[in-house]
């Protein structure tokens, strides 16, 4: 859930910085990623379970499917609420619907996407261009190009978490023939592609506060290089995939820590918070 907000944050505090801003596009924009988040997991738990995915071999936290302590009928019943509750609260109709139907056949059907490794094009996308670059584009009504090097590096950190799981569930991911990008490239491949993925991000970021004339105290954002290039540290050690279920959560709150750091770069110099608490205290 920290992921998927990540570039709304991001977009919606760049277009405060330019004093274009409206809290309603933000709770509703928040409320409609929320839901996708949960509609997608809702839809995920379905997919792998119905398909036998989801298994004695399966690593991370045991689903409700996989628990029996929810039906698929049951799973679907609640997809169907959420899905209504989404198409009512969406303003991009268009995009809303396909980010809806991305959502459900990641694992869905006979054809889920995620089952022939193209979910890392659908995540950048969504949780990268469509949440950074859209959301900006519901404030100005038009787009700002230097934005997309800020949504492209959310979206690669985003890519980097669906990366790890499926690093991490290489093994049984190839016995149920679910043929993830690391399936395909295998799990020596997929660390070079992460450390692509992490680095390229970080770039990516600082070049786009160079091309916004940053000063100095706005680069705060670099404070969550820290725990970034810690994670990359840790996935290169690592030689057990199993051992990577951790490394998922912390990349994902890395990049909230990211997102959250640069929107307060983007609307306040550092400098200026330390002046306006300091005559809090003292005036």
């Amino acid at each position: 859930l920290p992921l998927s907000v990540s570039g709304i944050i991001v977009g919606s505090f760049y277009a405060m910085s330019q004093a274009i801003f409206n809290w309603n596009i933000v709770f509703f924009a928040l409320t409609t990623t929320l839901g996708l988040q949960i509609l997608s997991n809702f839809a995920n738990d379905y997919g792998d379970g119905v398909k036998g995915t989801d298994n004695q071999d399966r690593v991370g936290p045991m689903r409700g499917l996989q628990s029996g302590l929810i039906t698929p009928k049951q799973m679907m019943r609640a997809m169907i609420i959420k899905e209504d509750y989404l198409i009512y609260s969406l303003t991009f109709f268009f995009l809303g619907v396909i980010a809806i139907a991305s959502a459900i056949r990641y694992t869905i059907g006979n054809t889920a996407y995620g089952y022939r490794g193209y979910g890392d094009i659908f995540v950048f996308v969504f949780f990268g261009l469509v949440s950074t670059l859209g959301i900006y584009f519901m404030f100005a009504k038009e787009l700002d190009y230097i934005l997309l090097l800020a949504a492209t590096s959310i979206g690669f950190l985003s890519v980097g978490v669906l990366n790890l799981n499926n690093m991490r569930d290489e093994e049984s991911d190839r016995k149920v023939k679910k043929n993830t990008l690391v399936v395909k490239i295998g799990g020596a491949k997929a660390k070079k592609y992460h450390n692509f993925l992490i680095i390229g991000a970080m770039i990516l970021m600082v070049l786009f506060a160079i091309l916004k004339n940053f000063q100095f105290d706005q680069y705060l954002f670099l404070i969550a290089y820290v725990p970034l290039i810690m994670h990359l540290k840790r996935v290169n050690a690592i030689k057990n995939p199993k051992l990577l279920d951790p490394e998922l959560k912390k990349l994902a709150l890395s990049t909230f820590l990211l997102s959250v750091l640069l929107a307060l770069g983007l609307i306040y110099f550092f400098s200026d918070i330390i002046v306006q608490i300091y005559y809090a205290i003292f005036k």
